[in-house]
């Protein structure tokens, strides 16, 4: 940790700033990439020395690039990558910053402890997802770190059940950029490029194809809605490897013609405003950024009850949850939005408030850089 003397009306104050390097091995951009660029922007606008360790041509590489995040470019092919271990403890040797904070589960956390251990330089890692492992294996993952941060109280818990020493875990939530939702978006023109008509009730969904996302039970919980609210159009965002068979599945419930999927968009944020429900029947899920970007627009959530999705919605404040797997139980709470312009409403605002006050970026990264400050002061 440096520190330098400012002079202000004759009085002098010690600032305190850090040299943080950040490793994220993910190839795409989607929420928890975006969340570290989230945080490291904010961290060198607070005068924090920050470079963000990525591999070439990924998500986040362009995306860093573009905001004017310094950059080092580490090939990394998942946790058994040994030579990219090497290779950042020979960076870190070279860098010699205060602290590693390493992000993502693809080699950043097993191979970024390694590294931070042999360059004995502290660190810390975030888990995002709340999937489970062996004891050994995160006993081994999580070895090497002074702290683990849980992006949710429900990941918390499955790290000390796995028996990760409680002390060590730190829940900090992710953040949301409630300032770029303020501004509606041009609906008739997000409209007329999704062919949507002006009165139909746009239900929106967006993350990756893959079975826990449980997209097949929007599709049919949609399908058991088009005969009782015929005006309804669904949109599905995002790519992944059942793309062909939940195309198939809308297919077959006959959803061509209210059903389509709109692929992965880097430009979905500049959409949000214009959906009136935005459904998230994950199976599993850490947090669910994408839940949060629908609330900061003002937009309700409907989803299961799963994960840290709890945590994400306020049930029957800012959207509805419900039992994981109950398509009856989805179309109707889909339905109850459909009916009451009201509640939709009052729902979103509620929303829109609470990621204003508890989920904004200045939140988030306040929380860090206490984390930050309490490991590098012992």
């Amino acid at each position: 940790m440096r520190r330098f003397e400012l002079s202000w009306l004759g009085a002098a104050v010690i600032i305190a700033t850090m040299k943080i390097l950040h490793v994220e091995t993910g190839r795409h951009l989607y929420g928890g990439p975006q969340q570290v660029l989230y945080l490291v922007a904010a961290l060198i606008d607070r005068s924090h020395d920050c470079t963000l360790v990525c591999p070439p041509g990924s998500g986040v590489d362009a995306a860093a690039r573009a905001a004017g995040i310094p950059v080092r470019n580490l090939f990394c092919a998942g946790d058994l990558d040994l030579p990219f271990a090497y290779r950042l403890t020979q960076y870190l040797q070279t860098a010699q910053p205060d602290l590693v904070h390493c992000h993502s589960r693809r080699g950043a956390d097993m191979l970024g402890g390694l590294a931070a251990s042999l360059a004995d330089i502290p660190a810390i890692v975030s888990r995002r997802v709340d999937s489970t492992e062996m004891r050994l294996m995160a006993a081994l993952r999580y070895r090497p770190f002074r702290k683990i941060i849980a992006i949710s109280e429900a990941i918390a818990a499955i790290l000390r059940d796995h028996d990760v020493d409680a002390a060590r875990i730190e829940v900090i939530r992710s953040a949301v950029d409630t300032e770029r939702f303020l501004v509606p978006a041009n609906r008739a023109a997000f409209r007329a490029e999704f062919g949507i008509p002006e009165a139909a009730i746009v239900i929106a969904a967006a993350g990756q194809l893959i079975p826990r996302k449980g997209h097949r039970y929007l599709l049919q919980a949609v399908a058991d809605l088009r005969h009782t609210h015929p005006g309804i159009r669904l949109i599905i965002f995002g790519e992944g490897y059942l793309n062909n068979q939940l195309r198939a599945q809308a297919a077959a419930l006959g959803l061509g013609d209210i059903a389509q999927f709109a692929g992965f968009r880097d430009d979905l944020d500049d959409y949000m405003t214009c959906f009136d429900i935005f459904a998230h029947p994950a199976l599993a899920e850490g947090l669910g950024v994408a839940t949060l970007k629908a609330a900061a627009a003002g937009v309700p959530v409907v989803g299961f009850n799963a994960g840290g999705l709890a945590e994400a919605v306020s049930d029957g404040e800012t959207g509805i949850l419900v039992p994981a797997e109950d398509v009856e139980a989805l179309r109707d709470a889909i339905a109850r939005l459909i009916d009451q312009d009201d509640l939709r409403a009052r729902m979103g605002a509620a929303g829109r408030e609470r990621m204003q006050k508890s989920f904004s970026i200045d939140t988030m990264v306040n929380k860090h850089v206490e984390l930050y400050e309490s490991v590098l002061n012992g």
